[in-house]
């Protein structure tokens, strides 16, 4: 499975935006300035992320967007799967409700539905919260070896 630059830009606006919203909400532009992603890609990123009901968006001066739910209720999947769709690693028709032909008998399919299993387990269990502390922690480092290097 290889997630595209949608899941990877999206999840990395996310993080962004539950950090910065706390106190008010967050311009595309600010975080497209802090990500370096270019804002027209944002805009569509962020249009998924809102049908998908994370975000809403505040109109106005000082209007911006800003987490629907607390960031510790919405998790990496949720994220994933609003701008990436289904996380199957194969499509396999095995797992639909019309089957295929080989259903019966197929030992491959069993190989996916683990696989498919592990991803949705590993993505359900990461949260925009520890996502947003793991961010503060590696900025805290950033920044202490930036000093001890500037003495």
């Amino acid at each position: 499975m290889k997630i595209s630059t949608k899941g990877r830009y999206g999840l990395r606006a996310l993080i962004d935006l539950a950090q910065y919203s706390e106190v008010e909400p967050v311009s595309i532009s600010s975080i497209a300035a802090r990500q370096g992603i270019s804002e027209r890609y944002l805009e569509q990123l962020m249009t998924l992320l809102k049908k998908a009901g994370l975000i809403k968006s505040i109109r106005g001066a000082g209007g911006g967007y800003v987490l629907v739910k607390d960031m510790s209720e919405i998790s990496v999947g949720d994220v994933l799967r609003a701008l990436e769709g289904s996380l199957e690693p194969v499509e396999c028709a095995a797992h639909q409700e019309d089957g295929c032909e080989a259903a019966g008998g197929c030992v491959t399919k069993y190989v996916w539905q683990k696989i498919n299993e592990s991803i949705n387990k590993t993505v359900d269990e990461i949260n925009l919260k520890q996502l947003v502390e793991e961010s503060k922690a590696v900025q805290n480092k950033a920044t202490s070896s930036q000093m001890k290097c500037n003495n």
